[in-house]
């Protein structure tokens, strides 16, 4: 049993774990935490969307997404930019809850588990 980790440079987690043809990401939180919530939620896919070129996988192999919002005001605002953003036909499984981010100006943070393609 094969598992690869990739983006260990925190002692505390990696970016991206490889295991049995699946792929885990880190949470995912926007690059700048001043924007609005569709920005954060923008370039918080992007980053996702990086992560997943380098694992070998892409957004047409999403199975679960965990999304995280500070507050579930911003809920309709944040499924604007996914809604765009996800490949139709090729939904994940998702969950969308409110939480207590690790900072207080981040409003949205993402929790990914795609196949290998």
């Amino acid at each position: 049993m094969d598992i690869t980790r990739i983006g260990t440079e925190r002692r505390r987690m990696s970016k991206i774990v490889i295991h049995n043809g699946t792929v885990y990401l880190c949470g995912q939180v926007a690059k700048n935490s001043d924007d609005d919530i569709k920005t954060q939620t923008s370039t918080m896919l992007d980053k996702v969307d990086e992560l997943l070129v380098e694992s070998g996988s892409d957004r047409k192999h999403i199975l679960s997404a965990t999304i995280y919002l500070k507050d579930m005001k911003y809920f309709s605002k944040m499924n604007e930019v996914w809604d765009d953003w996800i490949i139709e036909g090729h939904s994940p499984a998702r969950a969308c809850v409110e939480a207590r981010l690790a900072r207080p100006e981040l409003l949205v943070e993402i929790s990914i588990i795609a196949a290998v393609k």
